[in-house]
């Protein structure tokens, strides 16, 4: 089993949870996150006055999937979260030792 964490711009997460829904996964958990990469955040004017924001908004989206669907799932949400602009985000893919699914004590690929 792996867990797939994507880090990836807001408004790009309807088109990652299709992608997802197409391959047949079931659950994802969304968390709204700040932070900054290789542009290390903008300048913006407001009433005349020019500030640094340093830290932009994000989405986490946590995926936990068999091991076979691992690449295949990186890939739609890379595909599906592009667009060709600086900040579009980032994949990570990690081992799960074990899940338990705590309604029914299922575990591992059953609790997926």
């Amino acid at each position: 089993m792996k867990l797939i964490t994507a880090v990836i711009k807001p408004f790009k997460l309807d088109e990652v949870r299709e992608a997802l829904t197409d391959l047949g996964l079931e659950g994802m958990t969304v968390t709204e996150v700040k932070g900054y990469g290789r542009q290390k955040g903008h300048t913006e004017i407001y009433r005349g006055a020019e500030y640094a924001v340093s830290f932009l908004p994000k989405v986490k989206i946590e995926v936990a999937v068999p091991s076979k669907l691992a690449g295949k799932t990186a890939d739609a949400i890379a595909a599906a979260a592009k667009t060709g602009q600086i900040g579009d985000g980032k994949i990570f893919v990690g081992p799960i030792e074990k899940a338990i699914r705590i309604r029914t004590g299922e575990t591992d690929a059953d609790a997926l």
